[in-house]
């Protein structure tokens, strides 16, 4: 599905990005951990099309990404939400975009609303909601269109450990029914043992792939308490500790 073919990016005479290369398949989860500064985001905008690789490149299904597509959502730290549009508004944004008509968008927006648990909100505008409201708001616009492909970059950081657990299980959740292939960048390994149904550890910079951890509890919503957890944490630990 998503192919990267040893991608580089440098920026001036650093290099931030060398010989990034993996798959992902059509109904999988990557998880990317690495220090910060790394070019964790750096790669996630290569893959999405907002930056062009020096060196390499990237495709989604046999297509190589030449720019931003609607094929491809991501999901930033800030939710990006637009502040002066209501919620309903900025979820079917992307719709909008697409041409699609305002009662088919409104329909799709509020039924993608209510399957992340909002409702009722939905001539509010972003400031009135709590950090955990805005970043559902956001899954919901990057879930609404029915993308091939999803980047989030460390979607869930801004927000307190409780709000964050429950989100990384709603988006397991609305995962599960959509089957959506994400790739996801965190500093949380418990996080990338959650989301990631593959874990690909990087280095400092340049950023490159150091080894990456495939992981047969994904999926499981009891992951956290379980010994596979328990060991690929491990595994993951010993990692990150030899590399960063």
């Amino acid at each position: 599905m998503l192919t990267a073919e040893s991608l580089g990016k440098s920026y001036g005479d650093e290099c931030v990005l060398s010989d990034v290369s993996f798959t992902l398949g059509g109904e999988e989860s990557l998880a990317i951990v690495g220090p910060s500064g790394c070019g964790k985001t750096t790669l996630l905008y290569l893959l999405s099309g907002l930056v062009r690789p020096d060196r390499g490149r990237a495709l989604v299904n046999g297509v190589p990404v030449a720019g931003p597509s609607p094929d491809i959502s991501i999901i930033l730290q800030d939710y990006g939400l637009l502040p002066w549009r209501t919620v309903l508004d900025n979820v079917a944004l992307g719709l909008k975009v697409r041409g699609v008509g305002r009662r088919e968008r409104s329909e799709r927006a509020r039924q993608q609303l209510a399957e992340l648990g909002i409702t009722g909100r939905d001539a509010d505008y972003p400031a009135n909601l709590s950090g955990g409201e805005q970043q559902r708001v956001a899954i919901a616009r990057a879930f609404v269109t029915r993308p091939r492909l999803m980047l989030l970059d460390e979607p869930f950081s801004s927000l307190d450990a409780l709000t964050r657990e429950r989100l990384q299980f709603t988006l397991l959740d609305v995962w599960k029914r959509r089957k959506v292939p994400f790739v996801l960048v965190t500093h949380s390994l418990e996080e990338a043992v959650v989301l990631g149904k593959r874990i690909m550890v990087m280095s400092g910079r340049p950023a490159r792939p150091v080894k990456v951890f495939d992981n047969p509890g994904f999926g499981n919503e009891c992951i956290l308490d379980t010994e596979e957890c328990f060991d690929l944490l491990r595994q993951l630990r010993r990692t990150v500790e030899e590399v960063w």
